[in-house]
């Protein structure tokens, strides 16, 4: 007998089972999606270049030269493809034994700068032709032969950091992996590594030249490279040098960028004049103000609170006679004008601000009653035309990089920068940014190596007396000491924007090179 209960139990199993089987037919029946097709791999990332064949007439001498355009691929320790970084190398074509022939490698800083300022403006065989301490008026702007190119001397590449230039993260990487002190030097260590094996440049004399934050990275570099891969140098050449960046940085408590900046801020109010008892040599006036910072003013300062008032009247009396700053100015100042306040106040009376990377240079003030300089003027003043010209020559004359966009400068990398460091003899908690401890090791490891500082009397991005303090104070035994040659000019952060200045430099560098690769 089967129970009524057992057959609903049957019934609904029934039910249960053709349903599921309706479902099984009804999905046998629909078309299967089409399966996703696998993506295509992706191209690996690729090199390229181009050469072209140049003559240039440097001191009566005409030399024949390759101008090569090009990317270099680095990669990860795992070999994967990370970066192209772009350069432009010139090399003289009629040097039959290249083991004799000095090659430098040179870029500017930022960090987050290509290296189109030293490029268009310094050592390259064309030079764009920009006006003197002031604004150069609208293109088209003309690109000339320079005469005072490196090539007499050696073989030059100029490079581009990753996110500058057309440099840039290739594969899983991205450019901000690059943006770091270290991280920087690791790269561009692969760099020089690569092109100096693929060029068979391995004996030849090398040298490093870079200007304001490459100075920095320079220091870096050359104990990197030296000590992991044996890659020795002849000489460093810093360009508007800072190896140290709390002397330049205006942070609460620390006074020594004040006693640093003095010297500097006496020449730029001697250069517009608003000095009012102004000496008739300025070598003169720095002696004065190099004596008096690291004397009476670095004394008054220490004392802090416990200064009197007094002494502090005393003080700003003296300030304002080598600054041309108000003494009321300076006592509200509590003695201490940072770099942004110099800048707008020097000639706020002629609704003027004053440059930071040179000096020399003015441009309009918009707010007049606002503390802090708002711009640059010599930075304003050689953008256009430098992007400008570089930009046509690489184009039209070195046939590279018709599709791409140059990158002069990079905001996101300048702020996004790692600013950690690994490197030196340090001792203590982390601090400034510093890579002295990079040089003197790069120097003790290396005892032939041959240092030029170039410094811009005008330069207040990077001032003198703060560059001699820490020439000075290395530590170096006295032979390594010799080693280190400062030079002066009268213009800014760029001497080379100075036509004198360009010709003097080019004089100082190029018997750097031959006297340091003879060693």
């Amino acid at each position: 007998m089967i129970h009524v209960k057992n057959v609903s139990v049957l019934l609904l199993a029934a039910v249960a089972i053709s349903a599921v089987t309706t479902r099984v037919r009804a999905q046998e029946k629909e078309p299967k999606p089409a399966e996703k097709p696998a993506e295509a791999p992706t191209a690996p990332p690729k090199e390229e270049s181009s050469a072209t064949d140049h003559t240039i007439k440097i001191g009566g001498q005409s030399i024949p030269y390759k101008a090569t355009a090009a990317t270099i691929l680095i990669k990860n320790e795992k070999d994967e493809p990370t970066a192209l970084i772009y350069y432009t190398a010139y090399t003289r074509s009629d040097i039959k034994d290249i083991s004799q022939r000095p090659l430098a490698f040179l870029y500017n800083g930022g960090p987050g700068s290509a290296s189109v300022w030293l490029h268009m403006g310094s050592f390259s065989p064309r030079r764009v032709l920009t006006v003197n301490a002031d604004a150069t008026p609208p293109p088209p702007y003309k690109l000339v032969e320079n005469p005072y190119c490196l090539l007499d001397k050696t073989d030059l590449v100029f490079l581009d950091p990753v996110g500058t230039g057309f440099s840039h993260a290739v594969g899983k990487a991205q450019d901000k992996d690059f943006w770091g002190v270290d991280q920087d030097v690791k790269s561009l260590a692969q760099f020089i590594n690569t092109y100096v094996s693929r060029n068979s440049r391995w004996n030849s004399p090398k040298f490093l030249i870079g200007e304001s934050y490459g100075t920095f990275r320079s220091a870096a570099l050359s104990n990197y490279l030296q000590s992991r891969d044996g890659l020795y140098f002849n000489g460093i050449v810093l360009i508007s040098s800072v190896l140290n960046l709390g002397t330049i940085s205006f942070s609460p408590g620390e006074d020594m960028p004040y006693i640093f900046y003095l010297p500097s801020y006496a020449a730029t109010a001697w250069y517009h004049k608003v000095l009012k008892d102004p000496p008739a040599n300025l070598t003169a006036l720095l002696g004065e103000a190099r004596e008096y910072a690291q004397t009476d003013y670095a004394g008054a300062l220490m004392k802090g609170s416990k200064l009197g008032g007094t002494e502090r009247a005393a003080v700003a009396k003296q300030l304002s006679r080598f600054t041309g700053l108000s003494e009321d100015y300076l006592i509200r100042a509590n003695l201490r004008v940072n770099l942004p306040q110099f800048m707008k106040e020097l000639q706020r009376s002629r609704g003027l601000t004053t440059g930071r990377l040179d000096a020399r240079f003015s441009g309009w003030s918009y707010d007049l009653l606002g503390e802090y300089a708002e711009y640059d003027p010599q930075d304003t003043s050689i953008t256009g035309p430098f992007t400008a010209a570089f930009n046509n020559y690489v184009r039209e004359e070195l046939k590279f990089g018709q599709d791409k966009v140059y990158r002069t400068a990079s905001d996101e990398a300048g702020s996004n920068w790692d600013w950690k460091h690994r490197g030196g003899e340090n001792f203590g908690f982390p601090g400034s940014p510093n890579v002295e401890g990079d040089l003197i090791q790069a120097m003790l490891t290396n005892p032939h190596l041959q240092i030029e500082v170039e410094n811009g009397i005008y330069d207040l991005a990077t001032p003198f007396f703060a560059t001699e303090y820490t020439m000075e104070h290395l530590g170096l035994p006295e032979k390594l000491q010799k080693n280190i040659h400062l030079q002066y000019y009268d213009a800014g952060h760029m001497m080379y924007l100075h036509d004198e200045d360009l010709a003097k430099l080019k004089t100082k560098v190029a018997d750097f090179i031959e006297g340091a690769s003879k060693l």
